[in-house]
This record gives structure tokens, sequence and C-alpha cells, in this order.
């Protein structure tokens, strides 16, 4: 309903449908283009994880005339890829480079969200990146299944694996609260009133329940990206708070659920 309300008592009413908008009229005010490393500097602050990411393939921009608005990241794929094997054949890592990009990351500035810019940003970019497939790995896709509205199928779905389940439970008998192992500050503090026994006792945990990216941290060649046993547990016993803080942090990563989505010119 509009009311216009004129000179004394003159008013009209115009009557409209109630009508949800099919989409934000600001999406109509945007525009993809090609961008750089610069854009997703820029926007990387807004972002859950990291702001380092692995050698760009192709980098997009969502832009509102001069204003940033949102920057996804492709990169060459990795060698290994949980629920891939389900989407894909096995290949060799030079033909995996041609036939396969993966969304490294996709960050809309907050003043954005919520109105379906991250569907838009992967759904037109697509087609764009250079490769016949595309995949991503995506936590919040429980939570915001964004990848899925703009075409991406939903492949596998990762739990948390039995060790990193093992030395969360060691972690909140120690008091630390799992919700918050991505916070650095919050980590440090807890590290900071354990005793040394407790202390011990989580090297301990980490000992036992060895995964490969807990001993990809102590790796001292790139040739042997997950080290040796023997070396992992040595450099275990004698890590400092600084190290055992990033393992911890590491146990926040992967104990979230992870989803594979692919997308394909061809589906």
């Amino acid at each position: 309903m509009l009311v216009h309300k004129r000179f004394g008592e003159e008013i009209q009413i115009d009557y409209y449908p109630n009508t949800p908008a099919a989409e934000c009229s600001l999406i109509r005010e945007m525009t993809i283009e090609q961008g750089t490393k610069q854009d997703w500097e820029k926007l990387s602050g807004f972002h859950y994880r990291g702001h380092k990411v692995a050698v760009p393939r192709k980098i997009f921009r969502l832009v509102r005339g001069d204003e940033l608005c949102g920057v996804i990241v492709y990169s060459y794929p990795p060698p290994a890829c949980y629920g891939r094997r389900l989407a894909l054949p096995r290949m060799s890592i030079q033909e995996m480079n041609k036939q396969l990009s993966i969304i490294n990351r996709v960050v809309i500035h907050p003043k954005y969200r919520t109105v379906g810019l991250g569907a838009k940003l992967i759904r037109e970019t697509l087609p764009l990146v250079g490769t016949p497939c595309v995949e991503m790995i995506a936590v919040m896709a429980k939570y915001s299944p964004f990848a899925e509205k703009a075409g991406m199928q939903k492949i596998a779905q990762q739990l948390s694996v039995e060790s990193v389940s093992v030395v969360s439970r060691v972690l909140m008998e120690l008091g630390f609260d799992v919700q918050l192992l991505g916070s650095e500050r919050y980590v440090n503090g807890k590290l900071e009133t354990l005793s040394s026994k407790q202390v011990g006792r989580l090297k301990e945990a980490f000992v036992k329940n060895k995964h490969l990216r807990f001993k990809k941290e102590f790796a001292a060649s790139r040739h042997q990206p997950f080290g040796k046993g023997a070396d992992y547990i040595a450099c275990l016993q004698n890590a400092d708070l600084t190290k055992l803080a990033k393992l911890i942090k590491i146990v926040g990563l992967l104990q979230q659920t992870k989803v594979y989505l692919f997308w394909s010119d061809k589906l």
C-alpha cells in the first residue's frame, strides 16, 4: 500500500500485490569483473579463515560502482581431496590441473551479506575460470548452502575423524571451549593457565592420536610434507606453548563438518 498525502484532505491510496521480491534490488546494481590479489587482501579480514591463499588461478571481484563488495579466489587443485573420487576418475597432476580448479575463498563485505551475493559470485564465475570442472570444500555449507544455490552439487560430507575427536575431548577436560579453538587469543590465554602436568597430558594426547595435519606442522622438508613419526614425537615433546597453540587451532579446523561440492560444465 502506498499513500500519497497531498494538500488538505486530498489523499490517494494505491494498493499493490504483496509478492516478495525475487531478489534484492542491490544485486542489479552490481557487476563482476576480473580481480587481483590486492582485492582479496582488502576483504580478507572479513573471512573466517586465514588470510593466506594458495597460488591463485583466477580472482574475480564483485563491485557496486567503485565499491568493492566481494571477492572469489580460484586456485589449482590439491593432489588429494576428500570426496573427489566420487566425482572424478583418478588422473595425473598435470591432467588434474587442466581439468579442475578449486574455489579457495569466497568473501562478501559484511555490509552486503544475506542478500544472495555469495551465490551470484560463484554462479557467474564458474564458467569463467577456464576449467571444465570446479570443486569446493565448504565448512559453512551446513548453515549457508550458497554454493548449492549457485549450481554446485553436494557430493560428500566429512565428519571429524576419531583421532581429532580424542584430542578435542582432552582439551574439554582441560577446560577449553572447543567452539573457540579458532581464536588465537583465547587458546594462548588458556594454555598459560595450564600446569606443566596438564601440558604434558595435552602433548601425550597429540602423540597418541597422530593426524597427518598435526605431523605436517613439524615436517622438516618439503619432500616429506608430513614428516616422520619419530621426528613428530621428538618435536612435540620439545614444543613450546606457541607451537601447541598452532596444533590446537588445527584441531578446531579439523573438527568442523566439511562438505565437498562439485560443478561441471557438462552437468
